[in-house]
């Protein structure tokens, strides 16, 4: 700040200087264009394209007993002895463990308890009965 002291006028006159001001602006303006401007970010790897084909399980699985005591999984023939392996495999990468038992009209239910019993012994937690009138729309 200045300040005039006499002349014609007889007080004090006030001033502001900006120059001291003018000077840090630009200092600050060549220190920000000096400085280089790097940008740090993540590292992303970004998704490749699968090379092989998906196999698509079916959906719903349904262990079929006949009537003269077969057994099929998705008509596919399984024996007595390897239904649990065949279970557990068919189950091993699926989050939902919901099978459904289809027992034939002539078929006693002892048959199909076993087979049930065999299912929860596989790790299926859900088991839903088809009966023929379902399949119908009944």
């Amino acid at each position: 700040m200045a300040m005039s002291v006499g002349g014609e006028q007889r007080g004090s006159v006030a001033e502001m200087n900006v120059v001291p001001l003018i000077d840090i602006l630009l200092v600050l303006l060549v220190i920000f264009m000096i400085i280089p401007h790097t940008q740090v970010g993540l590292k992303v790897i970004a998704p490749q394209e699968s090379s092989s084909t998906p196999v698509a399980a079916p959906e719903v699985v349904v262990v079929q007993v006949l009537a003269d005591g077969a057994l099929c999984i998705n008509q596919q023939p399984v024996k007595w002895e390897g239904l649990q392996n065949r279970l557990e495999e068919v189950f091993k990468m699926r989050a939902d463990r919901t099978a459904f038992i289809q027992g034939e009209d002539l078929l006693e239910f002892g048959v199909v308890a076993q087979a049930i019993s065999i299912m929860h012994a596989a790790g299926i937690t859900r088991v839903g009965l088809m009966t023929p009138g379902l399949q119908k729309g009944h």
